[in-house]
């Protein structure tokens, strides 16, 4: 028996000293062709490799932006009196000064349309498109879009006709995709840079209304505002808006609108020539961990409702407060910026579909689409009398009103719209753009005519509250020279 033994264990050590040799030529092998794949180029074309032809057919359509504004600014009114002019010299007339800045645009329509940034040429007096041939042509504004960052503007071209980026499909774009980001980076000229998508449906980066961006590493510093971000097939696959740096330089992460929205815009300037986004008439919070687990969700995703517009388009749909929005139109929802986003890219008149949570199961919702109600009608005015509300700029709020100021549809009544230097509560600095009346002398402020009214009826002392920032401002007013709040 110890024999046998003895000549097993000897046949069990040859074999894994068998199989031992065979791992290793294996590996060997295996390293060896692997080396073999690691080799110099075999071919010119191998060698020339590189995004060369994609730049040659995106670049010529990426324009450079230059504006100009005129600022006037204000000198002393002493240097009207004879005494204080033979001192300094000079009048009290405004002197001008020149502002300039630069940025990027694409060009999409072989007549000269290009889309570029709403803050590249915001408040700009002129605005000089430079081709990459290095032509110039004077532009003109056709819409601004400031809630999307956005503008189309229009040249009439001269000469050789003008390149244009086709727009990319929104569903084909993936993160790790390639792209090159195409601009002018600090007005050295038009450059390119290359890197990957990292991220898609980016929100709570920026001030937009609708954020929702596409994230880049290629690097984009200013002066790429405006420009183009390709893919490999040369295609526009956004308009790079924002960079997120502490320094104002390219930290590898950069920010593009999609051309979804982009697509959008540009249809709106080249029908109506206005911007006309549905309303939907609901508000709500993303669903965190705490509240998906309440709801017996697996992870945290979607957007709680708790407040519906009475009579708006989600409440007719049947939407109601404690149902959860987890898609619109096959699109995942995660917060209440992508439930924005998704909304203000449908067309009003259509319907959009509402994928909902409702007691633990899900079920569909058609919302059909209109434009927010003017109900009241906004009624501007500027209020006169002896009263220390002379020259405030007041109207009445609506979901259409406030969703152009950027005020919350559920807020009702009387806003502050402008408050005229003369004021007399612009000298004593106590009401602000964005106030809304809540009362005065204790009566409650619905409208601008309630407001005439009241004012009309009161004296020099007057008490009134308003409503700022969701809290509520009392004050009292002893004539025009004081005032107390709390």
């Amino acid at each position: 028996m110890k024999k046998l033994m003895k000549y097993g264990i000897g046949y069990l050590s040859l074999l894994i000293l068998t199989l031992v040799i065979l791992s290793s030529t294996i590996l060997s092998t295996s390293f060896a062709q692997n080396a073999d794949n690691r080799r110099v180029p075999s071919s010119e074309a191998e060698v020339k490799l590189s995004y060369a032809p994609v730049v040659h057919n995106a670049a010529p359509a990426v324009v450079n932006i230059y504006t100009k504004r005129v600022i006037k600014t204000r000198t002393s009114p002493f240097l009207n009196d004879p005494f204080f002019s033979q001192f300094f010299g000079g009048t009290s007339a405004p002197r001008e000064r020149i502002e300039r800045s630069l940025g990027s645009g694409v060009i999409v329509r072989k007549d000269g349309v290009i889309v570029t940034n709403y803050h590249v040429i915001d408040g700009a007096d002129e605005i000089t498109v430079s081709l990459a041939d290095r032509r110039e042509f004077e532009a003109e504004v056709i819409l601004k879009d400031e809630s999307a960052d956005l503008a189309v503007l229009r040249i009439t071209p001269r000469g050789a006709p003008l390149s244009v980026i086709e727009f990319s499909e929104s569903d084909d774009v993936q993160v790790g995709d390639l792209v090159l980001a195409i601009g002018n980076p600090f007005g050295v000229g038009q450059s390119v840079t290359s890197g990957i998508i990292s991220a898609l449906a980016r929100t709570q980066v920026g001030d937009d209304e609708y954020q929702f961006f596409i994230q880049t590493d290629a690097a984009v510093n200013p002066g790429n505002s405006g420009g183009a971000l390709v893919g490999m097939d040369g295609k526009l696959v956004g308009i790079n808006t924002s960079i997120y740096s502490r320094s104002g330089g390219s930290n590898g992460i950069g920010f593009a609108i999609p051309v979804r929205m982009v697509e959008f815009v540009l249809n709106a300037a080249l029908t109506d020539g206005k911007i006309v986004r549905p309303w939907f008439g609901a508000s709500g919070q993303a669903v965190s961990a705490d509240i998906a687990e309440s709801l017996g969700l697996d992870r945290p995703g979607g957007v709680l409702i708790d407040n519906v517009y009475p009579d708006s388009p989600a409440g007719r749909a049947g939407l109601e407060p404690g149902k959860v929005i987890l898609s619109i139109d096959g699109e995942e929802i995660f917060d209440t910026q992508g439930l924005r986003y998704f909304i203000a890219l449908g067309k009003v008149g259509g319907e959009t579909t509402l994928k909902v949570l409702d007691g633990g199961k899900t079920r569909d919702l058609k919302v059909k689409l209109e434009v927010a109600p003017e109900d009241p009608p906004r009624n501007i005015t500027v209020l006169k009398g002896d009263n220390i509300f002379e020259n405030i700029q007041v109207g009445n709020l609506s979901p259409a009103f406030s969703n152009e100021l950027g005020v919350n549809m559920f807020e009702k009544g009387v806003i502050i719209l402008d408050i005229d230097r003369l004021s007399p509560v612009r000298r004593l600095n106590v009401l602000r753009p964005g106030d809304i009346f809540e009362s005065i002398d204790g009566k409650e402020i619905n409208s601008v005519e309630e407001l005439q009214n009241v004012l009309n009826d009161s004296g020099t002392d007057v008490s009134f509250a308003v409503r700022r920032q969701g809290g509520v401002i009392e004050c009292i007013a002893r004539g025009r020279g004081s005032y107390s709040c709390r």
